[in-house]
């Protein structure tokens, strides 16, 4: 019985990376017909803020100086349960300091939905909201790409997330990684297949007649990927603008990169009981790849912790039992095709730095240590399982005060 229940899951999760793999590929190559728009589209840009003194100055003044009429956009900036002068920092550089209190609703997810009933209640309403990290840097163009893609019938659209530090840190560097592979061949390759985008929390932009009428109701840890699944339920397909760049300061260490990542897995398993199978049932009665692809991407949490626990297991039978005792897939067919299936992963990496024109010398020289920064997903992802009641919202703090010009001058 233990065996043809392993190799049954075995195979389901070989399925689902050959599943993800083929899908990739449709990121090796970008669409080149895009239609432009004249600037009509107003917006109220978004700052969530939780004690960000120390950069959210040089993000306000990125976001006066965007390449769209100072007349179709406000800036608003959400002081959320601050205790340091952020609102002061704010109101210095000429923008709406937006203070909320509320130690018992604690949590971006919460400050947003906030903001949004503010926002609702003021003279002026705009045709769109936009919404970025208090550490985020915005490219100039970020607002005419949105207008654009709204002119064009998107609803909810999400800009490329890159990283303003990658080359700080070990560990900037493998999110610097990470997101390069995530735009390259998750968002874009579904992009070009006209399937649905998940939002990534920040450089994110929403139909204001949409978010009216569905509200927004994303309070989990993750509220990203909570009105990801909400929207898609409801039709709505989330796009994804590869030339709309926002760039996000990354955790510099190892412990806080820990955090953040605990944060996100525990929120991850709250989406994935709520929504996974109310959408996995709608792809089925809707014949919708579309919803089939989101559900399984936000099951795909139980399946990083399925794996780790099939691999502990394998490990402990083999060293205390002088094992395998248990029925393996992979002693079933050939050697060699682990050690390409293996290779075929960590080609797509390099493939997604090689498609995305990296240059960072110091990325190149870290990738040694990027399988740590993998391998760590797994146990962090074990203790976020029997941790996810946890609500608490846990802050990452943020310190480098990084100018996009010199973010753009090392990507020369």
């Amino acid at each position: 019985m233990m065996d043809a229940l392993f190799i049954a899951l075995q195979l389901v999760l070989a399925v689902v990376g050959v599943y993800q793999f083929v899908f990739s590929l449709f990121g090796m190559y970008r669409k080149k017909k895009k239609d432009h728009f004249p600037a009509t589209k107003s917006f109220a840009v978004l700052v969530a803020a939780h004690n960000e003194e120390q950069v959210v100055g040089a993000l306000i003044e990125n976001l006066k100086n965007l390449d769209y009429p100072k007349e179709l956009y406000d800036v608003f900036v959400i002081c959320d349960n601050c205790t340091d002068t952020t609102a002061d920092i704010v109101r210095q550089h000429g923008v709406q300091a937006c203070v909320r209190t509320n130690t018992n609703l604690r949590g971006k997810g919460y400050a947003i939905e906030w903001m949004l009933k503010e926002l609702w209640n003021m003279p002026r309403q705009y045709d769109a909201v936009v919404m970025f990290d208090a550490d985020n840097l915005a490219a100039p163009n970020f607002l005419s790409e949105m207008n654009d893609d709204l002119n064009g019938g998107a609803r909810v659209i999400q800009g490329y997330i890159d990283t303003k530090n990658p080359e700080d840190s070990w560990i900037t560097a493998a999110y610097g990684i990470s997101y390069w592979y995530i735009n390259r061949l998750w968002q874009l390759s579904r992009h070009n297949m006209n399937m649905a985008n998940f939002l990534g929390g920040t450089g994110m932009c929403f139909e204001t007649m949409m978010l009216k009428e569905m509200g927004w109701g994303a309070t989990s840890l993750v509220e990203d990927l909570e009105f990801t699944m909400r929207s898609v339920q409801r039709g709505i397909y989330p796009k994804f603008n590869y030339d709309a760049k926002v760039f996000d300061e990354k955790p510099l260490t190892f412990k806080a990169s820990s955090r953040q990542r605990l944060r996100w897995m525990q929120g991850h398993f709250t989406v994935a009981r709520r929504y996974f199978f109310p959408l996995l049932w709608q792809s089925i009665k809707e014949r919708s790849l579309v919803k089939f692809d989101l559900a399984l991407y936000g099951v795909n949490v139980y399946i990083v912790l399925l794996t780790f626990l099939m691999t502990a297991i394998m490990g402990v039978d083999a060293v205390l039992f002088n094992g395998p005792n248990i029925a393996n897939l992979y002693g079933y067919l050939p050697l060699w095709l682990s050690f390409v299936a293996v290779g075929a992963n960590v080609l797509t990496f390099l493939a997604a730095m090689a498609l995305e024109k990296i240059t960072f010398k110091k990325v190149y020289a870290y990738l040694i240590l990027f399988p740590i920064y993998l391998l760590s997903w797994y146990p962090i992802t074990f203790y976020a399982f029997f941790t996810q009641n946890n609500k608490q919202w846990s802050h990452t703090e943020h310190t480098r005060v990084v100018r996009l010009e010199e973010v753009q001058s090392k990507q020369v």
